[in-house]
This record gives C-alpha cells, structure tokens and sequence, in this order.
C-alpha cells in the first residue's frame, strides 16, 4: 500500500484521535488556534482553522477547555486555550486507554 492508501485507510481513526492530539497539544500551556496549528502541522493530526474551532468549541461545552482573551502587540487579542480540570481527567483517560490498546495490540503480534 502507499502512503496515501493509507492515509485514507486511517483517516477515521486519525480524525478520532484528534481531539486526544489536541489535549495533549495545549496539556502544557496555554496556546491560541495558529500555535496548536503550527504544533500539528507535518504530524498525521494536521489539519485546518475550519476543523479546529468546532472541535475547541464543543470540546468547550464539555468542559475540557477553556480559554482567555490575551492582547497581542502583532494585532487583535487572542484567545488562549488552556485544559480544565476536567480535561485534564479526560487526557489521562485518554492516554491510559490509548496504552492499553497498544498493549493489547502487541500482546496481539505475539
């Protein structure tokens, strides 16, 4: 297969994985929509401004998110994201789910 075979192969499964990327993007500091673009960019979680916010703003209404309006000396205030609490729960959930599948998957191989 070809990489792009396989791209389209997984990409329901990149694009589920996605919101778990984010959380572990903006889990150190608080970043605006270009730096989490930037941090994603040439990953197999790339992706654009148009799938970014609806994703921020329901994962907003689930209370794993938040953000602040920062002024910025380059134009208009931004909005930082940063983890609630309970996105943080919900980032380690995610990761301990994430290492038990590829447990089960080696285990698998064997």
């Amino acid at each position: 297969m070809t990489s792009t075979d396989l791209s389209e192969k997984f990409g329901p499964i990149r694009k589920g994985l996605l919101e778990f990327a984010v959380l572990r993007v903006i889990a150190g500091e608080k970043l605006y929509v270009a730096e989490m673009l930037q941090r994603l960019a040439g990953t197999e979680f790339a992706t654009q401004e148009g799938t970014l916010y609806p994703l921020l703003s329901r994962m907003r209404r689930e209370q794993l998110v938040d953000y602040e309006w920062q002024e910025s000396e380059a134009g208009p205030p931004r909005k930082y994201y940063r983890l609630t609490d309970p996105g943080r729960r919900a980032l380690e959930e995610l990761q301990g789910y994430w290492n038990h599948l590829n447990d089960t998957l080696t285990r698998l191989g064997h």
